[in-house]
């Protein structure tokens, strides 16, 4: 039987999944979708699939996966789905499927204790703080009974603890094979692990790396395999952005030269004036950093020689500066470097930030980008590819990739390659299958916000629409008397307003998803005046607590307690609430990416400069798809029911509205207040009437 056939059957009324879970019903799309996947599986070459929330994309990959026989790779964008797969699913599909498999999780290296960097810890306790001592104390007790090392696992964990640091390793002071721990390293036995698996979960990051490990030649993070499945697909691109570019941190200097002088003092004593010579590197990275000013969350577009406002001079001269101290400093790594790996790695580092600093005082590179990010006492440069299409293109291997590489593409690095090398790539890959997803992926049937970008012009495209009744379980709310949103003050006012009405009407269970950071702290305050008299409706806000403990708050609301949360950036995406716990969601205005940020603005610059409108090329799909991964918040199964009100007079009274209103679910639409005022009451009678 063909790979698409047997996957037909496994999904069937009849089939495995029916008689392993009592409650399952076929869905037409989730054996679209699946029979799509099956097909490129056994065929080879790309495919990319939007599928809507409610398909069962998660298992609509996964079974034909693991029918094929084949060694596969699946990468996420987040943790949450790394582990939802391997510790929920592939335990219910290996047992529902009859099939023996051996998997693997995967995960970035600050994922796993570092049992070296934490006996480093617990070895300078007298200058740590009590709230140092007390956490490195816990992680000792989990230290004793763990297998994995997966910080996760541990009681009590907390994602972005500002400890974390202390007891797990990075790229740039990892001691690799001349580690005292070695044997001990829970990162290496993960690897090892993974290179044996058949079916291999990581995330997007540890596939670049990989990517870019082997082109040095170097021993492969991952194993070979024939198929790869990118879920998540829509963080893709950003994270090969990110990844294929360059980046260059004073917190990365600094932290490198506070760990220079503590190991000098302590290996290397007498051998090298280590404080004066780390000194003079914290001096020097103090003057480019005044060169830029001060800041907090701005982006610094960069010239031909320094970045904006910046004078060329000055900043040259600091960077030239920095670069004559990290050499200096080398010199005296030098000689002792092969005393101790510890300072062989401090070699190798320092070489490496002299190269930076060197880099960023020339001018950008061909085909990329170069900016400035000012994040309060946190300055980070990028230099950046505009999308990952031109270094990826070869790598699918698909027929039509050669001929939609245009001469902008020539300056790519993949056009940097000798051409045997890029014809063996395509050959090899030829044969691949690589398959993408996502709940959101474009705003046109083909996708090309997505595929242009991933350099995947030539795959297959299909769209799965959600099962979901959105007309009947859905409204859409436009109010036709919100203020204009550039009347920024009057516009929050009236956005927290309408949230409090609905709010207090449905007992909390509302979420409203800003566009900036000034609208969340605009309309979270509003919003605790307007309901500053209502003992039952608590209002949290983004950054108040972390993203964990306000996920955890609102979806489980204590009795006589509900809760509006006021949220922007992560909670767009990644944010789960089923059932009645969320039933209004309120956005502020179009998502439409901010016109000055450096990436948006060369991405814009190259539309211009080849004739087409940058407006209808980039910034309306950007907020398309934004748009929609915020609506998608509403409705996640097939009882619940919700109001999505969206708070832009723009998408009714603009040309571009109806493009973006049909990028949305079909849900039912209404404009008059007092329909609202309606719906909410029916809304939240249905709920206390146990019929919604």
């Amino acid at each position: 039987m063909q790979l698409p056939e047997l996957t037909a059957s496994t999904f069937s009324e009849h089939g495995a999944l029916a008689a392993a879970n009592p409650n399952y019903r076929p869905r037409a799309g989730q054996l679209q979708m699946a029979q799509a996947v099956a097909r490129t599986l056994q065929d080879g070459g790309a495919l990319v699939v939007e599928a809507g929330t409610g398909v069962g994309k998660t298992f609509a990959y996964l079974i034909p996966s693991l029918l094929s026989g084949e060694r596969i790779l699946v990468s996420t964008a987040t943790k949450a789905l790394q582990d939802q797969i391997y510790f929920r699913d592939l335990p219910f599909l290996r047992k529902a499927l009859g099939i023996s498999l051996n998997a693997a999780l995967l995960k970035g290296r600050n994922s796993y204790l570092c049992p070296y960097r934490l006996e480093l810890a617990e070895s300078e306790l007298d200058g740590a703080s009590t709230a140092e001592v007390r956490w490195i104390g816990q992680v000792r007790q989990w230290a004793t009974t763990t297998v994995t090392g997966d910080m996760s696992e541990m009681p009590g964990f907390v994602e972005r603890s500002p400890h974390l640091p202390l007891v797990t390793s990075t790229r740039e002071n990892c001691l690799g094979a001349q580690c005292p721990s070695f044997t001990q390293c829970y990162v290496n036995k993960a690897r090892r692990e993974a290179l044996g698996a058949d079916l291999v979960v990581i995330n997007h990051h540890l596939f670049f790396a990989d990517m870019q490990v082997r082109e040095t030649g170097m021993a492969e993070l991952l194993p070979s395999v024939r198929a790869v499945v990118v879920d998540e697909a829509h963080q893709f691109n950003e994270t090969g952005v990110n990844f294929l570019g360059e980046q260059w941190s004073n917190s990365q200097l600094m932290d490198f030269a506070r760990e220079t002088l503590r190991t000098g003092n302590k290996l290397a004593r007498g051998l090298g004036d280590w404080a004066q010579l780390v000194y003079q590197v914290d001096e020097a990275c103090k003057r480019w950093m005044r060169c830029l000013g001060e800041g907090t969350n701005i982006r610094l577009s960069w010239g031909l020689d320094a970045p904006e406002r910046v004078k060329a001079d000055a900043w040259q001269a600091a960077l030239q500066e920095q670069a004559s101290s990290l050499q200096a400093l080398e010199d005296a790594l030098q000689p002792v470097a092969a005393s101790a790996p510890e300072l062989a790695r401090l070699h190798e580092r320092c070489q490496l930030h002299r190269q930076k600093a060197q880099l960023f005082q020339t001018r950008p590179r061909a085909g990329r980008v170069r900016w400035v990010e000012l994040g309060g006492v946190t300055i980070r440069m990028v230099e950046s590819p505009l999308d990952i299409a031109g270094d990826m293109r070869t790598r699918w291997g698909l027929a039509a990739a050669e001929a939609t590489t245009d001469a902008a593409d020539a300056a790519d690095a993949s056009a940097e390659k000798p051409a045997a090398r890029k014809a063996a790539e395509a050959t090899e890959a030829q044969s691949h299958a690589w398959i993408f997803t996502s709940a959101t992926l474009g705003a046109d049937p083909q996708l090309s916000h997505f595929t242009q970008a991933c350099g995947l012009e030539g795959a297959q495209v299909l769209q799965v629409p959600s099962p979901f009744n959105y007309s009947k379980q859905s409204v859409l709310y436009v109010p036709s008397d919100m203020p204009d949103p550039k009347e920024v003050g009057a516009h929050g006012r009236a956005v927290a307003a309408l949230a409090a009405h609905g709010a207090q009407a449905l007992g909390g269970r509302t979420l409203v998803l800003t566009t900036t950071l000034k609208a969340l702290r605009l309309i979270g305050d509003a919003l605790r005046e307007e309901l500053l008299a209502t003992d039952a409706v608590e209002v949290l806000i983004q950054g108040e607590m972390s993203k964990q403990r306000l996920m955890e708050r609102f979806r489980e609301p204590v009795p006589d307690k509900g809760y509006v949360l006021v949220a922007s950036a992560t909670f767009w995406e990644g944010f789960d609430v089923p059932g009645d716990a969320l039933q209004l969601v309120v956005i502020d205005k179009l998502p439409f990416p901010p016109p000055n940020d450096p990436l948006i603005q060369a991405k814009a610059r190259k539309y211009e400069e080849s004739g087409q409108s940058a407006f209808a090329r980039l910034f309306v799909p950007e907020a398309a798809i934004a748009l929609k991964q915020g609506a998608g918040r509403l409705i996640r199964t097939e009882s619940d029911k919700g109001i999505l009100v969206l708070c832009d007079p723009r998408v009714v009274e603009k040309g571009y509205g109806r493009q973006l209103l049909a990028n949305l679910p079909p849900m039912s639409r209404m404009r008059s207040a007092a329909n609202f005022s309606e719906a909410v009451k029916r809304l939240a009678a249905s709920r206390l009437a146990g019929t919604g």
